[in-house]
């Protein structure tokens, strides 16, 4: 084994097996000759990846590590950090994709040889991409000969996923090992940005860039330039970008208000998630700054300086976009700057999303579009809300159903923002409204959305509070129909022979897959929220090059962190669907185990109970370790038919009561708005 061999954790061991966490936590108990940890603290410890590899095999539960998760490996155990191999691929992975034929040549010597012929290749490389003294010109990580069996697999990596899929996979690992480290932009809401951005942004600027997910987004650039604060994210966003495509790319690493990088040129468009109640964002020492046209931000009002310092860099006509926390709207500290902003015609919208869209995930977070103003440009007619809140379909970040809500906020931005400028659009009850500028100047200078947008009615009008009271009276009966016979007792509690689920994954009688809600496609996701409550499948799949693990007719989803049991057969209309996080999916052979037989089972309290750990904020369970009796599948059957008839009552109970809320909600609304008779 090497001196220093790469370490895992036991996380990561689990991701190389196929695995849970839960069965690591197994194989070190029940396995004397198990892999001793090498690093680590007592409740995290570490592993040597040579012995792990050698054990997984010699247990016949790994053939080969993947390559990718070897290259992943190198990279995280890099002697500078993690980091620093990131940055060592992305370098080598940027030769690959545009001297391949350098690449070639330089790889066939030895790692000394390489690693002294990589540096000018490098350098040119680099210079070219991201322009004559960038701070990664030098990349001293990447040239040297301990980098490059790295450098190699990473190329190797290329060789089959490409090379800017190779970093986008090196890199999404990163961020999900360190969650709490990086503010994220997901997909959603940057495209939306980038959409309302408009398709000819050119040149576009983000000065709070982190990870580059807004540069990424807009389609056909010609010029990307980013600045972020930490040195780390401006270099991973350099060559992120670099391998996106073709465009010209500048980063920087500097706080963009103390330090601006780009002052010069102006930028056809700014895209920025900046962050947010910053106190120290330089109030003290830039008191006099020019980019403060609209009025000096309070020291409690650090958005509104982004604000102003994106309208800075734009050209005449420009459109910046920033998402903003939702009290930027309404604070009292701040409503002279949303006045002035106002008059001058550079806030042409503020559009609220469902709260789950973005980080932080518990508050609906706005969009703020802004466009510079143009000389002799005529007045736009008003400022354009949104709120797309109902469109989200509930809490949480996999509940925002992003193509209802990106469709509908570009559509009202469409009809605001036409071809020939900016026209009046139709107003939708409780989606969007064009408000006169004149009925904002008030003290307050609210700008929240929903508390100036006509209301749509919660039962949708008298005519379909009828339709309504009319379904639930035909689910109520539907429900009375299928209320269970009275429960008759047994002579006595029956003891069948039980096997554990674990086992029976062993046997062959059913395969166990996890969640991850990430992949390539466009299904639909299956989300942990879906399960409890009995609904369609309402997530979105977050991008990543891994596949996606699929549902098909007569699977059982399992929730695995909560403390209630539940268990969800999956039905013709939810095949295909993508499994969420924290799902685990078994799929049953029809052969040996009847689906509502196995679902029914494995809601048991006491069942759930013992196959539960516990800790300081969650219920975690451990599928392996739920039970079921062996019965044969004749037996089954009959328990899954009653089994299957309940949850047909307790879908119907839902639905009811789903049903009664908007009925309630309906009424209570058209009696206030006199929509609805009082008589």
């Amino acid at each position: 084994m090497p001196d220093n061999p790469t370490e895992v954790t036991a996380a990561e061991i689990a991701r190389l097996a196929g695995v849970g966490r839960a069965a690591v936590s197994n194989w070190r108990r029940r396995h004397a000759d198990f892999p001793r940890p090498v690093g680590g603290t007592e409740t995290s410890p570490s592993f040597a990846l040579p012995e792990v590899e050698g054990w997984l095999r010699a247990q016949g539960k790994l053939a080969e590590v993947p390559l990718r998760e070897r290259v992943w490996q190198q990279a995280s155990a890099h002697p500078a950090g993690a980091v620093a191999g990131l940055v060592a691929a992305g370098c080598a992975l940027l030769v690959v994709h545009d001297r391949p034929t350098d690449w070639l040549e330089l790889s066939a010597v030895s790692d000394e040889r390489a690693a002294a012929l990589l540096r000018p290749v490098l350098a040119q490389v680099l210079t070219a991409r991201l322009g004559p003294g960038h701070a990664l010109a030098a990349a001293p990580e990447a040239t040297t000969a301990a980098s490059m069996p790295l450098l190699r697999a990473a190329a190797e990596l290329a060789a089959s996923l490409g090379a800017r899929n190779a970093f986008e996979f090196l890199l999404g690992r990163h961020l999900d090992a360190n969650p709490r480290q990086y503010t994220l932009t997901p997909p959603g809401p940057a495209e939306l940005m980038a959409a309302l951005a408009g398709p000819g942004a050119r040149s576009v600027l983000d000065p709070a860039c982190g990870t580059g997910s807004l540069l990424r987004a807009v389609a056909a650039p010609a010029a990307l330039y980013g600045q972020d604060s930490a040195p780390e994210l401006a270099a991973l966003t350099a060559l992120r970008l670099a391998l996106h495509d073709a465009a010209e790319v500048r980063t920087a690493a500097a706080d963009s208000l103390r330090a601006d990088a780009f002052p010069q040129p102006a930028v056809d468009a700014v895209l920025c998630h900046p962050p947010f109640n910053e106190r120290g964002w330089g109030h003290e020492e830039l008191a006099y700054d020019p980019r403060w046209e609209y009025g000096f931000p309070a020291r409690t009002e650090s958005e509104l300086a982004w604000i102003q310092h994106s309208l800075a860099h734009l050209r005449e006509g420009g459109t910046a976009v920033l998402l903003m926390p939702p009290a930027v709207a309404a604070r009292r500290s701040g409503r002279r700057i949303r006045a002035d902003l106002l008059r001058r015609g550079a806030l042409r919208a503020v559009i609220a999303l469902p709260a789950g869209a973005a980080p932080p995930y518990g508050i609906p977070l706005h969009l703020w579009v802004l466009r510079k103003p143009a000389a002799h440009a005529p007045a736009p007619p008003g400022l354009l809300l949104v709120d797309t809140a109902d469109l989200g379909g509930g809490e949480g970040r996999e509940r925002a159903a992003w193509p209802a809500v990106q469709e509908a906020v570009l559509a009202a931005w469409t009809a605001y923002d036409g071809a020939t400028g900016p026209r009046e659009g139709q107003d939708t009850p409780g989606l969007s409204r064009l408000v006169p500028v004149i009925e904002l100047l008030d003290d307050d200078v609210d700008l929240t959305p929903a508390r100036h947008l006509p209301p749509a009615d919660a039962g949708g009008g008298p005519a379909a509070l009828i339709a309504v009271r009319a379904r639930l009276d035909e689910t109520l009966q539907r429900a009375a129909r299928l209320t269970p016979p009275p429960a008759e007792p047994a002579a006595e509690p029956a003891r069948l022979p039980s096997t554990t689920i674990g086992e029976l994954a062993r046997a062959g009688a059913l395969v166990l897959r996890t969640g991850t809600g990430s992949g390539a496609g466009d299904a639909p996701v299956l989300t942990e929220h879906d399960v409890y409550g009995g609904t369609a499948p309402s997530g979105t799949l977050a991008d990543s090059t891994d596949e996606p693990v699929l549902t098909e007719a007569g699977d059982v989803v399992v929730p695995v962190v909560g403390a209630a049991a539940v268990a969800r057969v999956v039905g013709p209309g939810d095949a295909g669907a993508a499994l969420g996080r924290n799902l685990q999916l078994l799929r049953p052979d029809p052969a040996a185990l009847d689906p509502w037989f196995l679902a029914g089972f494995l809601r048991g309290t006491a069942n759930n109970r013992q196959a539960s750990s516990y800790a300081s904020t969650a219920t975690r369970l451990d599928v392996r370790r739920l039970q079921l009796p062996r019965l044969p599948l004749e037996d089954q059957r009959r328990y899954g038919e009653r089994f299957r008839a309940l949850a047909e009552f307790e879908d119907a109970l839902r639905l009811a009561g789903r049903l009664g809320e908007q009925l309630v909600q309906g009424l209570f609304d058209g009696l206030a708005d006199g929509t609805v008779r009082a008589e």
